[in-house]
């Protein structure tokens, strides 16, 4: 799921919004993962509204250079696959939902070269 803010709203204030619409889409969904950037009131809330715990990937202490990290290098990985898109790289658009189209484009457009062609 796709959902791009203002640069104005911070990840943690985007994020609740962001669980309500996927607790709704994704009923079954009970365990997640983020970043330390999340860590603190999200986990409560998740708990306590959504039932569901959320598990902070932290960095290692004394970490020097890249160093891949549990279930975050998912994540990373696909944002490296976005930015091959031209206009994923920059900000180039007014608004928020024209961002979030040109994502999904560039997803539809990543699956469909992974398609085996027709024999």
């Amino acid at each position: 799921m796709v959902f791009v803010t203002a640069g104005s709203v911070q990840d943690r204030a985007a994020a609740p919004i962001l669980l309500g619409i996927l607790s709704k889409r994704f009923p079954r969904l009970k365990h997640l993962w983020a970043d330390g950037g999340y860590s603190g009131e999200l986990v409560t809330w998740a708990k306590a509204a959504l039932s569901w715990t959320v598990e902070i990937v932290k960095s290692l202490g004394g970490q020097r250079g890249f160093v891949v990290l549990p279930r975050r290098w998912v994540v990373e990985r696909s944002l490296a696959w976005m930015t091959r898109s031209r206009r994923l790289t920059r900000d180039y658009e007014g608004l928020p939902e024209t961002t979030e189209a040109w994502f999904y484009l560039a997803n539809i457009r990543l699956m469909l070269r992974r398609l085996e062609p027709a024999a």
